[in-house]
């Protein structure tokens, strides 16, 4: 059984998506509205917000500016490149950036397999639990990010990486 909820945030609805356990749920993405490639909700899924409010939480305390860290169950998906990416994505400190390059030689990714690397980045079902808001180009530049640029710059300002920019 697959179960959802949506919850507020500063970046618009997320859409928390996972499989129910004895403690709550294991989640299986953390998307954001207009996210590119986000999962939309099924007719067989069940709406339980209840099971989610561990996360909730978490989330709440995150945009509070009071969590820089998740600790939240998820379950693992992808392809075993995949996961090697993924786990280099939640290597990299909060208030902290890294470049492609530099997250592939982390994980061990030939250079000329970078473009490689940054499919499995946008392929990251699990937006702010697992950073990859946190991966910029090497020029400093906000390459992709799967809820849009803006969220990225957001997200990065939140976390103190950005300097917030005067208007």
């Amino acid at each position: 059984m697959t179960v959802y909820t949506t919850v507020p945030s500063p970046l618009g609805q997320l859409l928390l998506v996972g499989v129910p356990t004895a403690d709550g749920v294991s989640l299986t993405s953390l998307s954001m509205s207009c996210q590119r490639n986000a999962p939309a909700v099924q007719g067989s899924w069940v709406h339980e917000p209840d099971r989610f409010s561990g996360i909730e939480r978490q989330l709440a305390a995150y945009f509070g500016g009071e969590l820089r860290s998740f600790d939240v169950e998820f379950t693992p998906s992808g392809t075993d490149f995949q996961r090697r990416v993924w786990s280099g994505l939640e290597e990299i400190p909060y208030g902290t950036t890294t470049t492609y390059g530099e997250l592939a030689v982390r994980v061990g990714v030939d250079r000329a397999r970078v473009q490689a690397l940054g499919a499995a980045i946008g392929a990251n079902p699990l937006l702010l639990v697992r950073p990859c808001h946190r991966v910029i180009g090497a020029d400093g530049s906000m390459r992709g990010y799967a809820g849009g640029v803006e969220r990225k710059v957001h997200l990065l300002t939140h976390e103190g990486a950005l300097q917030p920019t005067l208007v």
